[in-house]
């Protein structure tokens, strides 16, 4: 075969899965749903403010998604996603209005004040061994009254409006917010499928003994994801304190379910070792346009809810159904005795044991 035809081979190899990966029908999904959004709405949805908004308020979804996926990767759930970035938000928020920090240095202080929170978590993880349910369970409930503690009872709207600026600034209708998002998305599809480090943590995930055995460090693995975890939760709370009229303690408080629906949804396994970037960008567009459709239409909330939870659920039952699948095919696969050899082919003889000492 030349080598032009085996790139060409390689190429519809590689197209036959993409078209029946979990992506190719998030993608199809999307772009369905978003013709017929545009379609039911006369042709409203697809103007430019109509857009504008929409991207606007997809770019916190696609953050917090990105973010829990990195700690499903590597076997771990973060409990504390909303809880961290309501905190970011009300402290950047409480930073510009009450102590006239500048935007700049009050954004810096939330983002790195969330990367550090992340450090810790999985820092307490490895030292404790205590699992990292319960540890974010308790980070997210120090947290939560620690926002509550910044914020009160009242709305934080007055500080700077360079960020409310950046909020709403979208050149050709597209929000620079969920530009801000889609960068982090791809530089950490960069970090996780070119790097060293990311494939470390991918494989840290996939099979902890054998990355042991690799000379991998599983314990580094786990407090690296969680410091990752951290940082786009701190970018999740600027994208969000730029493009809310204020901040108070509800921030956040509606982040944890669309958090684990994304990167589910999108093809994560919940066993690690695995990481589905754009699959999660492309499930949290589907929920965005969910929520779209049931302000149209003016649909109970509660529906809403429980449609996402029947979908993340029947994704995991299915995901599982999957795997004992292909395990028991694998088993079957084992337990097949090898071919015999075609008549007249040399056997392998025996070779026998040196009888002096073994060096």
């Amino acid at each position: 075969m030349t080598p032009l035809q085996s790139g060409r081979t390689a190429a519809r190899s590689a197209l036959r899965r993409f078209s029946r990966s979990t992506t190719t029908t998030l993608l199809g999904v999307a772009l369905v749903g978003y013709v017929a959004l545009g379609v039911s709405s006369s042709g409203t949805f697809f103007e430019g403010p109509s857009l504008r908004t929409f991207l606007q308020y997809l770019a916190t979804p696609v953050l917090i998604g990105l973010a829990q996926m990195v700690a499903l990767c590597v076997g771990q759930l973060n409990l504390a996603v909303g809880a961290l970035g309501g905190f970011s938000a009300c402290l950047m928020g409480v930073l510009m209005a009450d102590a006239g920090v500048p935007a700049g240095l009050a954004v810096l202080i939330g983002v790195l004040g969330a990367t550090l929170t992340g450090l810790i978590t999985g820092v307490f993880i490895v030292a404790t061994r205590i699992n990292g349910f319960i540890v974010t369970l308790g980070t997210m409930t120090i947290l939560l009254g620690a926002q509550y503690r910044l914020s009160g009872t009242r709305t934080i709207d007055g500080y700077s409006a360079t960020l409310r600026d950046l909020g709403r600034a979208a050149p050709l209708n597209i929000p620079l917010v969920f530009v801000t998002a889609l960068v982090s998305a791809a530089l950490l599809a960069a970090f996780m499928y070119r790097t060293v480090a990311g494939r470390r943590l991918l494989a840290a995930g996939g099979n902890p003994l054998a990355a042991k055995l690799s000379g991998i460090s599983t314990d580094r693995q786990i407090v690296l994801a969680h410091t990752l975890s951290g940082l786009l939760i701190g970018i999740a709370a600027l994208t969000a304190t730029a493009s809310l009229p204020g901040v108070n303690r509800s921030v956040g408080g509606d982040w944890l379910l669309p958090s684990f629906a994304a990167p589910i949804i999108g093809g994560m396994a919940l066993t690690g070792g695995s990481v589905a970037v754009l699959g999660t960008v492309l499930a949290a567009f589907v929920m965005r346009l969910i929520d779209t459709a049931r302000a149209q239409f003016s649909l109970d909330p509660s529906w809403v809810n429980f449609l996402i939870g029947v979908v993340v659920l029947g994704t995991v039952v299915g995901g599982q159904l999957h795997q004992g699948h292909l395990a028991r095919r694998g088993g079957s696969f084992r337990g097949t005795p090898p071919p015999e050899p075609p008549e007249g082919t040399a056997r392998p003889t025996a070779v026998p044991m040196p009888t002096g000492e073994a060096r």
